[in-house]
C-alpha cells in the first residue's frame, strides 16, 4: 500500500485511467504519482471523473469548474457568486453536469459551445447520469427532478416525497432513482410507474451509497455495517428485507464504494478503518487496520483491483486487492 500524508481534509478520492486522485479541501487536486495541482481559490467541494477517463472535474467554493490532469488544468465553467455543490459526467454520452444553488448545469466535453440550464425551486443538492448518459437525476428539497440532458425547453419529471434529499444515483439498468436522505433514511422510486421505495432503519445519515454486482445489490453506510439492498428483478427492494456486513457495534460505516459490474465492495469507518470484501465470499479484509481520524473519501478501480481512501486529517492511501 502507498501511504500520503496531505495538510488539507481530502474532499473525494477517485481512479481515472492513470491511478489514483485525490481533491482537497484547500482547492488542489493531488495525484498518485505526488503531482500536484493548485486549481481552486478554496475548498474542492465535489469531484468526479472526466468522461474521457483521464483527470478528474472538480467542483468548488469559488464557482470554478476544472478539469485537472497530471500537468495541466482547465477551466470548463464559472458562476457568479455561487457555490458549485455537485458534479457528474458520463463516459457513454461525454456530459458533464454540476449544481449551482438552484441551477443543474449541462456541458459537452466534446463541444466546448454547447451548455444547458436547467432551474429548481430549491437548491440542488446532487446530480447522477441514467446509464446511457441521456437523463439526469437532480436531489432537492421535496424530491428529484429528471430532465433530459441535451433538451432545452422541457418540464422536467417531478418525483415527489416530503423532505430533504442530499445525494442522488440511478440503478445500473436505469429502472430506479434513490435518493439519501437527511433524516437517516433512503428513497426510491421505480420510474416506469413513480412507485415508491422507502429503505429505513438507519442510526444515521447515509453519507455514501454504490452499486455492486451487476446492479443487483446496493451498498450503503450510515450503520454499523454495510447495508446491502437487492435491486433483482422489476420490484427491486420493494417488499423485500436488507442485509448486512461487517457489523461492529463499536463504529459506524462512514463511505462505500464498489465498480458497478464487480462484486467487491470497499467501506471506510467512522473509526478510520478501512477493509474489502465479496458479499458472496467470506469474510472482511482490512486493508487499514489502524484507527484514527473518520474516513471521508473512499473509491474503488473500475476493475476493482484497488481502491483509494482518506481521512478527516488528510491522511490517504492506495491498495491493491
Amino acid at each position: 500500500m502507498t501511504t500520503f500524508s496531505f495538510d488539507a481534509q481530502v474532499t473525494a478520492a477517485l481512479f481515472d485511467k492513470t491511478g489514483a486522485i485525490f481533491a482537497l479541501g484547500d482547492g488542489s487536486v493531488r495525484f498518485e504519482s505526488g503531482a500536484r495541482s493548485e486549481v481552486h481559490d478554496g475548498a474542492v467541494l465535489c469531484a468526479c471523473v472526466h468522461p474521457s477517463g483521464e483527470g478528474i472535474v472538480t467542483g468548488g467554493d469559488d464557482g470554478k469548474l476544472v478539469w485537472s490532469r497530471e500537468g495541466e488544468a482547465v477551466l470548463l465553467a464559472q458562476t457568479k457568486g455561487q457555490w458549485i455543490d455537485a458534479v457528474a459526467a458520463s463516459a457513454e454520452s461525454g456530459l458533464i453536469a454540476f449544481s449551482s444553488g438552484r441551477t443543474l448545469s449541462v456541458l459537452d466535453s466534446k463541444d466546448v459551445a454547447f451548455r444547458r440550464a436547467f432551474q429548481h425551486e430549491r437548491t440542488v443538492s446532487g446530480v447522477a447520469f441514467d446509464p446511457k448518459g441521456r437523463r439526469i437525476a437532480a436531489s432537492t428539497y421535496g424530491g428529484a427532478w429528471l430532465w433530459y440532458a441535451r433538451i432545452e425547453q422541457q418540464q422536467p419529471t417531478k418525483l415527489a416525497w416530503a423532505g430533504s434529499h442530499l445525494a442522488v444515483g440511478f440503478s445500473t439498468d436505469g429502472a430506479f432513482v434513490v435518493t439519501a436522505m437527511q433524516d437517516n433514511q433512503l428513497h426510491g422510486w421505480r420510474l416506469k410507474d413513480q412507485k415508491n421505495m422507502r429503505m429505513g432503519g438507519y442510526p444515521s445519515k447515509i453519507k455514501s451509497f454504490a452499486f455492486l454486482a451487476k446492479g443487483q445489490l446496493l451498498a450503503t453506510s450510515g450503520a454499523q455495517g454495510v447495508v446491502l439492498w437487492p435491486f433483482v428483478g422489476a420490484n427491486g427492494p420493494m417488499g423485500r428485507e436488507a442485509t448486512e456486513i461487517g457489523y461492529d457495534e463499536t463504529t459506524l460505516i462512514a463511505q462505500v464504494a464498489a465498480a458497478p459490474a464487480h462484486g467487491r465492495l470497499a467501506a471506510g469507518l467512522e473509526d478510520g478503518r478501512v477493509w474489502w470484501a465479496d458479499p458472496a465470499g467470506r469474510g472482511l479484509q482490512f486493508v487499514k487496520q489502524d484507527k484514527g481520524a473518520p474516513i471521508t473519501a473512499l473509491a474503488m478501480s473500475s476493475g476493482a483491483a484497488r481502491i483509494a481512501w482518506a481521512d478527516e486529517d488528510g491522511h490517504a492511501g492506495v491498495a491493491s486487492l
